[in-house]
């Protein structure tokens, strides 16, 4: 017996995991329940953990290799340069964190050659007012949105390629020279498999640059038409944040969005780690 509860949230999206204990080692049957678990449900969360950052870094290995983050170089923890601080916290006058990361509906490091696998987030810190937390984040189902398609426009859009360019990315804080060198634009399908499913599912945002062949103008009237039905209510899921919270969430089913509705002197702190990917297909 693992001891894992699998509870869906919703018909498209969502599951929490329950029954495990994150302090301790993972058997492989386990393991395995939660590797499936995101891989069906493209966002999994598990409540009531107090992790150190070396088991974070552990909880992450379970979906494959940590990947250093271009923002850890400035807010990452010392002993555990996998860990990126997301925080609009202020410590002797400087920021310890990205104070306002993922404002906009993507996909993480979809400008990468190789976007990361998947995500996580833990909650060390959670703003509220009158008792309500605030800060939350959104998901959205990418293969159901693809599933939801008509056929006609399926079959005229599953061999485009879409742009994106590091450069153009709306986000809380300047790149530096370096990171903007390590991420040349790259095209990816805009219409991807699953590596493990092989479910095929929409791979654009309102941040991608363009698409391959198509002019500017009809490049973006492709992106903004599927990038708003993505977002449809039916495949999204609001995650509303608990303090010890452990959210993961799979960047080729899943495309997200922080709620930034908090300012100081209220407070959030979340620890990312994200998993390396392969090149999209």
């Amino acid at each position: 017996m693992t001891g894992i509860k699998i509870i869906p949230l919703m018909a498209k999206i969502g599951a929490e995991v329950a029954g495990l204990d994150l302090r301790d080692t993972m058997s492989d049957a386990q393991s395995e329940i939660v590797r499936n678990a995101l891989a069906n449900y493209g966002v999994i969360y598990l409540r009531g953990h107090k992790l150190e950052p070396k088991k974070q870094v552990s909880f992450t290995r379970v979906f494959g290799e940590p990947a250093i983050n271009h923002n850890a170089k400035k807010f990452g923890i010392n002993g555990s340069p996998e860990i990126y601080r997301i925080s609009n916290i202020v410590e002797n006058g400087k920021p310890i964190g990205t104070a306002k990361a993922g404002t906009e509906w993507h996909s993480d490091m979809c400008y990468a050659m190789r976007p990361a696998k998947a995500t996580m987030l833990h909650a060390r810190k959670v703003p509220q007012l009158n008792g309500f937390a605030l800060g939350d984040t959104s998901f959205a189902n990418t293969a159901a949105a693809w599933d939801a398609l008509p056929i006609t426009l399926k079959e005229k859009i599953s061999n485009l390629r879409v742009i994106y360019d590091f450069t153009r990315r709306k986000r809380g804080a300047k790149p530096s020279k370096a990171a903007i060198q390590q991420y040349p634009p790259v095209s990816h399908p805009l219409v991807r498999s699953h590596p493990i499913t092989g479910r095929k599912s929409l791979y654009v945002s309102g941040e991608s640059a363009g698409i391959e062949g198509k002019s500017e103008e009809a490049g973006r009237i492709i992106i903004e038409a599927l990038a708003s039905h993505i977002v449809h209510p039916a495949f999204v899921y609001r995650h509303s944040w608990r303090q010890g919270d452990v959210v993961v969430w799979d960047n080729c089913t899943c495309q997200h969005k922080a709620e930034v509705d908090y300012d100081l002197p209220l407070e959030r702190l979340m620890w990312r780690t994200t998993v390396k990917g392969s090149v999209p297909k």
